[in-house]
C-alpha cells in the first residue's frame, strides 16, 4: 500500500475502484474497513490563528498586569466587541430548542425580507460579571461603539463605580474598536472630554480575539440562549439578550440604539494632532491612553 490514502471519495466510488483492481467489497465493508484504519467523516476545525505576531506574548502579558492593577484599585475594566450580524424576521437561527414543532422560518436569508439587519455591540464587566449590549439597525462604525459605551456608562458604570476616573478597555484589534481607527481614537476623546473619565485601551493582537473576556464570558451565551429562536423581531432578540443567565451569575442588560451612523468618516491629521493621547511604551500602537483635555475657567 502506498502514502497516498483516498480521503474524500464516495463508499460506492471507492467500492467500484477496489472492483477494478480485482478486489470485492460493497460499500458496507469498505466503510468498516475504513473505520477500522481510524477514518471517519469530519468537517474542517478552526485551530490555526495564522502567524503569529512577535509581540504577541508580550502584549498578552502587559493586558494582564494593566487588568490587575485596574481592578485592585477598584476601577473599572471593559471588555468590548460587535458580535456577528442578526437578519430580524422569519429566518432561521441555528441550534436546537425544546418545542412540540419546529418554528416555520423562510427558505432563503434574503436581506430584503428583513425587518432590519441588526448590530450587537457587547460590553463585558468581569469584575462584575455582568454584561450589557447595544442593538444597533444602523452601520457597525467606531461612534456606534462610542456610543454603547457612553450608553453603559450613563446606566450602568457611574453607578457601580462612583469614584472612578478613569477606565480599561479592552478591544479586539480590528472592526470598529480597532487599533487603527482613527475614528474610535477621536470618539474616545470627545467622551472622555464629556465625562472627564481617562481612558486607557488595550487591543488584543490579531487573531487573539478569542481570548477577549467579551467573547467567551457573553457573547458565547448569548448564542446559546438564542438558538434555534428565530429572531422574528428587535424585541424578541433584546428579550433574548436580557434572558441570558449562567449558573455563575451573569446577567445582561440590553438596549435598542435606532440612531444611523454614516459610514466611511475621514479623520484628518489635524484632528489626530488635537487628542489628547499617550501611547504605552509597551507596544505603543496597541496600548494608548487618552486623558481629557484640561478645562480653562473663565475670570
Amino acid at each position: 500500500m502506498g502514502g497516498g490514502k483516498w480521503v474524500r471519495r464516495s463508499l460506492r466510488n471507492l467500492s467500484s475502484d477496489l472492483l477494478q483492481r480485482g478486489h470485492r467489497a460493497c460499500p458496507n465493508t469498505v466503510r468498516g474497513m475504513l473505520r477500522q484504519q481510524g477514518y471517519s467523516l469530519r468537517s474542517n476545525v478552526k485551530r490555526l490563528a495564522g502567524p503569529a505576531h512577535p509581540d504577541r506574548e508580550r502584549q498578552f502579558q502587559y493586558l494582564q498586569q494593566q487588568r490587575q492593577a485596574f481592578q485592585a484599585a477598584g476601577l473599572p475594566v471593559l471588555s468590548v466587541d460587535g458580535k456577528k450580524k442578526e437578519l430580524v424576521g422569519d429566518f432561521k437561527n441555528a441550534g436546537r430548542t425544546w418545542a412540540k414543532r419546529p418554528e416555520s422560518v423562510n427558505t432563503y436569508d434574503f436581506i430584503h425580507d428583513a425587518q432590519c439587519r441588526a448590530t450587537p455591540y457587547g460590553l463585558y464587566d468581569p469584575g462584575r460579571n455582568r454584561g450589557a449590549v447595544g442593538v444597533g439597525t444602523s452601520a457597525d462604525t467606531a461612534e456606534f461603539a462610542v456610543d454603547c459605551l457612553a450608553r453603559w456608562w450613563d446606566q450602568t458604570g457611574r453607578q457601580s463605580y462612583p469614584d472612578a476616573q478613569s477606565l480599561l478597555l479592552l478591544a479586539d484589534g480590528g472592526g470598529s474598536n480597532g487599533y487603527r481607527s482613527r475614528l474610535f481614537k477621536r470618539q474616545l476623546q470627545r467622551w472622555a472630554d464629556q465625562t472627564g473619565l481617562t481612558v486607557t485601551v488595550g487591543h488584543y493582537p490579531r487573531g487573539a480575539s478569542k481570548w477577549n473576556p467579551v467573547e467567551h464570558r457573553l457573547f458565547s451565551h448569548v448564542s446559546q440562549n438564542w438558538a434555534g429562536v428565530p429572531l422574528r423581531s428587535l424585541d424578541t432578540m433584546l428579550a433574548c439578550l436580557r434572558g441570558t443567565r449562567t449558573a455563575a451569575g451573569l446577567q445582561v442588560d440590553a438596549w435598542l440604539m435606532d440612531k444611523s451612523y454614516p459610514t466611511k468618516v475621514k479623520v484628518s491629521n489635524a484632528e489626530m494632532k488635537t487628542l489628547n493621547i499617550q501611547r504605552h511604551e509597551t507596544c505603543p500602537d496597541w496600548n494608548y491612553t487618552l486623558r481629557p483635555h484640561p478645562t480653562t475657567s473663565s475670570p
